[in-house]
């Protein structure tokens, strides 16, 4: 495992192994390089298309970083083991896809009452139930905000290209580790089997964030209090930690009673995240200084909607585009400040509209809200994105 005091070991190992430059990459591998860059030495996954090459490079690469690779029966031991582990010190991570994600919904939950820190990637697969099996769709928006059951918060990140796929990785690792909470991974199965030429950066150019620990016995009796990110004890270093899902006080010990205790706990839970907001979310704006269009869209469909907006304004039409990379907590503030600039907003998706939904609340009623949407497998054009942007216009 790796906590502090370990990275120079670290450092040389990754300097060894792998030369910063120019490489050709699927998305799949730079997630998992991604993993690795930022500390990760524990996967426990099951294999799932379109996700598999994710656990095949993990299975190659971690045990030459003195990392641990298991394969598990299924998706729920996975994450379960995962959670196990973190608790112990590692950085950890696994890949599934829409089926699998469903199966990890609970201990997900789990992993958010107990503050585990952990990066879970979902390769969105074209679904309901097992769908087109090797195909990238973007049908798990909101099962990654509401997939788990109860009050929770959740963050969730979109990468749009093979080299956005590693640094978004790297950044799910830190914040995860910063807030000791569940990050999600919205991959895509197109991105994930795209292969492009991405820069590897030398490991010291990393920015890499580690989890705070306790520095003596009284931290470490409030494992879930005391500060609104608590430092985490873990295993087998000599503390008393009691964990579980139940509610629980300060010291981790069960309390499923008491109102004030359930409230205070999940409140800081929630407000933790809140108050991060300014550090999490991320987006990208192409065009929005002058522009009567605005587009939005995230993961897949991202490029092609560029593409369709730099057609567009050859043509003399005024259009931009706003891409969440942190597509929850999302980033209300600058999408209602944009929607007030334009007349119409269309939202580019490989689904029948799911991230339109979060837009509209943030839209008024006077400008024309429309959905781009194809399913089938198959990601939207530049083409089929110009043509409703001229339709609008």
């Amino acid at each position: 495992m790796i906590i502090r005091g370990d990275e120079p070991e670290q450092i040389r190992l990754l300097k060894r192994l792998y030369r910063p430059g120019n490489y050709f990459m699927q998305g799949n591998e730079a997630v998992a390089y991604g993993a690795l860059f930022a500390g990760c030495r524990f996967y426990a996954g099951y294999p799932i298309t379109p996700s598999s090459e994710i656990a095949e490079t993990m299975a190659r690469e971690l045990p030459k970083l003195h990392g641990y690779y298991l394969q598990m029966e299924d998706e729920i031991a996975s994450i379960a083991a995962m959670v196990g582990a973190s608790w112990t010190g590692f950085k950890v991570m696994t890949a599934t896809a829409g089926p699998g994600f469903s199966l990890m919904q609970e201990n997900l939950g789990y992993a958010v009452m107990t503050e585990t820190p952990l990066v879970l990637v979902d390769v969105q697969r074209s679904g309901p139930s097992t769908g087109q099996a090797t195909k990238g769709a973007q049908g798990d928006f909101f099962q990654a905000r509401w997939g788990t059951h109860g009050d929770h918060p959740m963050v969730a990140l979109s990468p749009i290209s093979v080299e956005d796929a590693f640094w978004e990785t790297v950044r799910a690792f830190n914040i995860a580790e910063k807030l000791r909470t569940p990050v999600v991974v919205l991959f895509d199965g197109v991105i994930a089997h795209t292969r492009e030429q991405i820069k590897i950066p030398d490991v010291e150019e990393v920015e890499i964030t580690y989890r705070k620990l306790p520095q003596n016995e009284e931290e470490a009796k409030l494992p879930f209090g005391g500060s609104l990110v608590p430092p985490m004890p873990l295993f087998g270093h000599g503390y008393f930690t009691h964990v579980t899902g139940s509610t629980h006080k300060e010291n981790g010990l069960r309390d499923v009673y008491t109102p004030e205790v359930h409230d205070r706990l999940v409140r800081r839970i929630h407000r933790k995240i809140e108050e991060h907001e300014g550090e999490i979310q991320k987006w990208e704006e192409y065009f929005t200084d002058d522009m009567e269009i605005l587009l939005v869209s995230w993961g897949v469909s991202a490029r092609p909607s560029l593409g369709a907006v730099l057609r567009a304004r050859e043509e003399g039409i005024k259009a931009g585009l706003f891409v969440p990379k942190t597509v929850h907590p999302f980033p209300a503030r600058r999408m209602k400040e944009l929607s007030g600039k334009v007349r119409a907003v269309l939202v580019p998706e490989m689904n029948l509209g799911q991230l339109i939904l979060e837009v509209q609340r943030y839209v008024n009623d006077d400008i024309l809200l429309r959905g781009v949407n194809k399913i089938g497998g198959v990601p939207l054009t530049v083409e089929e994105i110009l043509r409703e942007i001229r339709g609008v216009a």
